[in-house]
């Protein structure tokens, strides 16, 4: 595994035990591309000063980050991840443990890798994509040959030792966009299609994998609680989804879809359903509010469970940024921290 890790010391843990004594607070956030490589407006030092509070202000034990780009080092080695390591310097998650997706040649992946930082040890993580479901194959009248419909995006899924003798279960996830999905040959841009017959196969294939990326999310979920009833588990991350759209009621396996109270020990719980609906969004389209990041827990994890905030008071609308902001230091996303005390 090329992902590195670090422990804190030993002075700071009996410090850290009296808080832990008290909340415990896990976050997700979307980064949106930071580190990308591309001739644009905005610098780095920008977009620290716009990012850097936002992290700060979160105050999270544990910190789920979605959309952080690698960088190729000037020798000519593996990619790293030299620019979070700049935005994270001078805050308290720059000491935290640390695991992230990798990538080719012991590095970390070009694009839209994942991190987990914890204040306390990882002792273990591993990535899981294609591990739990085959990718489907499929035959679209579009090709000559059939096709597998894979997921770039795996899990993370990092294994945390908290003080007192628990360890909690993280899951990092980024599901793809409801948006189709390329077909050889048959764009005539970026988001624009030859044909509607292209347009109809390019989502088919889409929601195929969307759906394949929740159903390996959901049989970890399972297997964890299969192995632990009581399993603190956090599924966290940007879905891309709504909690109507298949990919998360997969996720949460509710009572009411699997018609079985005898399996509500197996079903997740979105924290945001604990907020009055008019503040449960963490991005704006075109003047829509939209939950697109989730916060899911399992049965013990929710016995926790004290508080979430979203942190979207700032949120510009997505939409109006791509086409009317020649850039966005920030990120259109919102994050999402729980507050959680121990039992």
């Amino acid at each position: 595994m090329a992902a590195l890790i670090c422990i804190n010391g030993l002075a700071g843990w009996h410090a850290i035990e009296g808080f832990m004594s008290e909340r415990l607070r896990i976050a997700t956030f979307n980064l949106e591309n930071l580190g990308r490589t591309r001739d644009d407006s905005i610098g780095l030092d920008e977009r620290i000063a716009a990012l850097r509070p936002v992290l700060r202000r979160l105050r999270a034990d544990v910190l789920c980050l979605q959309e952080v780009d690698g960088q190729k080092p000037a020798d000519g080695g593996p990619r790293d991840l030299a620019v979070l390591e700049v935005l994270l310097a001078n805050t308290s998650y720059a000491g935290f443990a640390r695991c992230c997706t990798a990538g080719p040649g012991g590095g970390v992946r070009d694009i839209h890798n994942l991190v987990v930082l914890s204040r306390w040890p990882i002792v273990e993580h591993r990535e899981i994509r294609h591990e739990i479901v085959p990718a489907p194959i499929l035959h679209l009248p579009l090709l000559a040959e059939p096709v597998a419909a894979t997921w770039r995006r795996p899990l993370l899924h990092a294994v945390i030792d908290l003080p007192g003798g628990n360890r909690l279960q993280v899951v990092n996830a980024h599901f793809r966009a409801p948006l189709a999905a390329a077909l050889p040959g048959q764009k005539a841009g970026p988001f624009s299609w030859k044909s509607t017959e292209a347009w109809a196969q390019g989502s088919y294939r889409s929601v195929v994998e969307r759906a394949g990326q929740a159903l390996e999310a959901r049989l970890l979920v399972d297997g964890l609680l299969a192995a632990d009833p009581e399993a603190l588990i956090c599924l966290a991350g940007d879905f891309n989804a709504t909690l109507d759209e298949m990919p998360l009621r997969l996720l949460l396996a509710a009572e009411e879809d699997t018609g079985n109270g005898h399996l509500a020990g197996r079903a997740l719980t979105p924290l945001e359903r604990s907020l009055p609906e008019s503040v449960r969004h963490t991005v704006l389209h075109h003047g829509r509010p939209q939950m697109l990041d989730h916060i899911l827990v399992s049965r013990a994890l929710l016995g926790w469970y004290r508080q979430l905030e979203i942190h979207n008071e700032a949120l510009a609308d997505e939409l109006v940024g791509y086409v009317g902001i020649e850039q966005t230091p920030g990120s259109l996303h919102a994050p999402v921290v729980a507050a959680f005390e121990p039992g």
